[in-house]
């Protein structure tokens, strides 16, 4: 789709609401206008419905991201990491913790994390951050000044599903 101006209509002011009706005012302008604008709504709805659906998964993809309450047993800085970062163990109720990289020094402390209890996403495929092998993901609420673990409110074990 090529580019819309609207520039003839507003030269001859024909869309104002003084000249409309007056004598020498430019109706065939004025339909333009009116068309153009209703080309410019359809278009921006159409593609933020279609953004939206891009966006949105179903119910069945949902399903497969694997939520559990892990407990936070050991936290380590990550010297290489560029970016303020920890290594963390979380026990999932598996024989072994996994291990997490998690982007929240500058939001908690490791004593602050050892023994909190956590929500984490269990089914990632493992990823390589800053050199160390991150097997989980912590779910955390955040904005442009803080973040918050989530986290269970009553003491659960570990490995408890979250749906």
């Amino acid at each position: 789709m090529g580019s819309l101006s609207l520039k003839p209509c507003f030269e001859n002011t024909c869309c104002s609401a003084a000249s409309i009706g007056t004598p020498g005012s430019t109706r065939r302008y004025e339909g333009f206008a009116i068309r153009a604008l209703v080309r410019v709504i359809a278009s921006t709805l159409i593609s933020t419905s279609r953004s939206r659906d891009a966006l949105s998964i179903s119910i069945d993809e949902f399903s497969k991201v694997e939520l559990r309450v892990g407990r936070i047993v050991s936290a380590d800085d990550i010297p290489a990491a560029r970016n303020p970062m920890y290594r963390v163990s979380v026990a999932l109720g598996d024989d072994t913790p996994r291990q997490c990289v998690a982007g929240i020094k500058s939001f908690y402390t490791k004593d602050q994390l050892v023994g909190k209890l956590v929500i984490a996403v269990v089914n990632l495929q493992p990823k390589s951050v800053a050199g160390v092998i991150s097997e989980c993901m912590l779910l955390a609420a955040y904005d442009d000044k803080s973040l918050a673990l989530l986290t269970p409110d009553k003491d659960l074990p570990p490995g408890t599903k979250v749906a």
